[in-house]
């Protein structure tokens, strides 16, 4: 959900068009009026703190707990309009990225720490100044990548998971057939150990798999249902009518499990593309219509598409030049820019204007 207009027009609604939004402002004055839960995934490259030693965003902390009070106010925000199953990933200078992976880990569940290899062979690579070093020369990025705490928890518990397994499980053995389980175990005189019994656990003792199919956590295989179906059979019960009600289980179970997946943090990767955490994507080269920590477009594509899925809504709080609001719509998402620097703002807006055009 985006501002209402009225809460748009005290600020500086600057560009919309089916897709994109973008804000002029400071984030933490507009993400405050965002709806909580709305945003699948937040991609966002904060200023690093005296990085850019010529640029005076990067350098309005007077100490590292003063920048790091600012961000975690951010992340309070984050918090709030990821979804439930959203992601988040946060870049961070080498020099910082502990830092900000400790705060982040006070609201998030830290995923892992990427880190985005640079060209090794840049032109400040070959002129650092070897002979008098005392570090290696910085050639990488971190992306810190996080997710709600418990997030798989919030999707069963949202998607009701269990409790509708349960509920099926009751309707197809209990009412639609009332007692009619329970009645023919009696009949042929076995008990539920005796039935337990025929499915040994690999150590030879006893499983709890007739009372998880009983209380719906889980469903028993093919084999399993004609294993015990024989077994009743063998002692006068009248199973073999029963094959396509657990055909109908199984597909009802499907379906719940998709459901669930649905619900469930997106992550979407391949052989053809970067897997490991350690990625390698060239810089964007300078240029008077560039920001300084501009981010590459296929770089922000491959996160895109990792971790949401079409349609999803993707937030950039520090949107800069706008890269990427510019990669998120390329992907099929809906995407929220913020930016404060006006400069910034108009290259943004001419990007993507020119880019709607096209």
């Amino acid at each position: 959900m985006l501002l209402t207009d009225e809460m748009a027009s005290d600020l500086a609604l600057v560009y919309t068009d089916t897709s994109v939004t973008l804000y002029e402002g400071d984030a933490l004055a507009i993400l405050p009026l965002l709806a909580s839960a709305s945003v699948q995934l937040i991609l966002v490259d904060p200023p690093y703190m005296g990085v850019k030693k010529a640029e005076a965003w990067d350098n309005q902390w007077p100490t590292r707990d003063a920048y790091l009070k600012w961000l975690r106010q951010l992340a309070m925000e984050w918090q709030r309009i990821l979804a439930p199953n959203g992601s988040l990933y946060c870049f961070a200078s080498p020099q910082m990225a502990a830092h900000v992976e400790v705060m982040l880990e006070e609201m998030f569940t830290v995923i892992q720490r990427i880190t985005w290899r640079k060209p090794p062979f840049s032109t400040k690579a070959e002129m650092f100044d070897k002979d008098s070093c005392r570090m290696f020369f910085p050639a990488s990025e971190a992306i810190i990548f996080c997710e709600h705490r418990n997030a798989d928890s919030m999707a069963v518990d949202e998607s009701g998971y269990r409790k509708q397994c349960i509920d099926l499980h009751a309707q197809v053995f209990g009412r639609v057939f009332g007692n009619y389980l329970k009645s023919e175990f009696e009949r042929a005189c076995v008990t539920q150990k005796q039935i337990a019994a025929l499915f040994p656990s690999r150590t030879g003792g006893m499983t709890g798999c007739v009372s998880n199919w009983l209380i719906g956590y889980n469903q028993p295989t093919a084999d399993q249902y004609t294993t015990m179906r024989d077994f009743l059979n063998n002692r006068g019960g009248e199973y073999s009518y029963l094959r396509k009600d657990y055909e109908s289980l199984r597909k009802d179970y499907e379906s719940l499990r998709k459901d669930y997946e649905s619900l469930r943090r997106p992550f979407t990767v391949s052989a053809k593309v970067p897997y490991t955490d350690v990625w390698e994507f060239a810089t964007v080269s300078a240029g008077k219509a560039k920001h300084p920590c501009e981010k590459p477009l296929p770089l922000l594509r491959h996160i895109i598409t990792a971790s949401s899925r079409p349609g999803d809504t993707v937030l950039d709080c520090m949107a800069g030049s706008c890269n990427t609001l510019e990669a998120a719509r390329q992907c099929g998402r809906k995407n929220i820019g913020i930016e404060a620097d006006p400069a910034y703002v108009a290259l943004g807006v001419s990007m993507l204007r020119q880019q709607q055009l096209f």
